[in-house]
């Protein structure tokens, strides 16, 4: 593609768009800026939930596969790939997952994660490279991310992953996107133009950061990781995180302090056990057999208890 036509492309784009209205903002007050740009951003949860039904079915299709063992892969340069990198860093300590389960992707690798990785997003062999590493199977998802919708990474991760048969979802800020229209699942996020031409860093990252909350937090209500809004499976990995372990366990059982102290110290740390446990009466290897039975679902394992 020639110079040329790559701006030809991007003039084409919503989220390159120039805003005329906003093209003396740098003369304006500090203050008047940032209620401009707050004012931009307050759109944004409108246009994720302009999507919600196609979010909803992606997940449920992403819960399906991580439930047979699969894992969920995100794809993307520059902020795009930043933003799935982060979500999935974040989901070991949430949800005690193993940090091969939800992996993130970034074009030009770790040092782009800080810097700009020249050429990085505009090759599809890298990404086909990079996802031939992970050994994609079936039960494997894999969500391509560019806020245009045009970057040659994120479509050429779709391309490959769906070739090998594993499910496809493309995220993108931008309607009629060539990386939507790869993917078996579509999302596009329609924001607008941004307050700063074409930093699609601000509103497009905003949504895409939602819904990527969205696809993690509730895939891994749907796989048990939460018993109502809290997060019983917990990796307790520093002070914070411990005595977040004990608050959950007294918020779901109502036990006293030393109770849950020993709970939790006869099994191991873990939350759901040490909950199972309180609730039921049941010792701790039978907690751990009725969770093993139950696949990890805290409630399930309740109900198979009581019976």
């Amino acid at each position: 593609m020639t110079s040329h036509d790559l701006r030809s492309e991007l003039e084409s784009l919503t989220t390159e768009a120039f805003r005329p209205d906003l093209a003396e903002i740098d003369r304006l007050s500090t203050l008047d800026i940032a209620r401009l740009m707050n004012g931009e951003d307050a759109g944004v949860p409108a246009a994720v939930a302009a999507r919600l039904p196609q979010i909803a079915a992606a997940i449920d299709a992403v819960a399906a596969r991580m439930s047979r063992g699969g894992r969920l892969v995100y794809a993307g340069a520059g902020t795009a790939g930043r933003l799935g990198v982060l979500d999935a860093s974040e989901c070991p300590p949430t949800f005690n997952t193993d940090p091969a389960q939800v992996v993130g992707l970034i074009a030009g690798g770790p040092p782009a994660m800080v810097t700009s990785v020249e050429g990085a997003e505009d090759s599809r062999e890298l990404a086909r490279r990079d996802l031939a590493a992970l050994g994609l199977g079936p039960d494997d998802t894999v969500v391509g991310i560019s806020a245009s919708g045009r970057t040659p990474y994120a479509i050429g991760a779709v391309e490959h992953a769906r070739a090998l048969g594993a499910l496809t979802i493309g995220l993108a800020c931008n309607e009629h996107s060539a990386l939507a229209a790869a993917a078996e699942h579509g999302i596009e996020v329609v924001v607008g133009p941004e307050l700063i031409t074409g930093s699609t860093r601000l509103k497009a990252g905003t949504a895409q950061k939602l819904v990527l909350n969205m696809l993690s937090t509730i895939t891994m209500v749907r796989l048990g990781k939460t018993y109502g809004n809290l997060m019983v499976d917990v990796r307790a990995s520093n002070d914070k995180l411990r005595a977040r372990s004990r608050r959950i366990v007294a918020l779901a059982t109502g036990a006293a302090d030393d109770e849950i102290e020993k709970a939790l110290t006869e099994s191991g740390g873990e939350v759901k056990n040490a909950i199972l446990a309180l609730l039921t009466g049941v010792d701790g290897p039978t907690a751990a057999r009725l969770l093993e039975d139950s696949g990890g679902h805290l409630r399930a394992a309740l109900a198979a208890a009581a019976t």
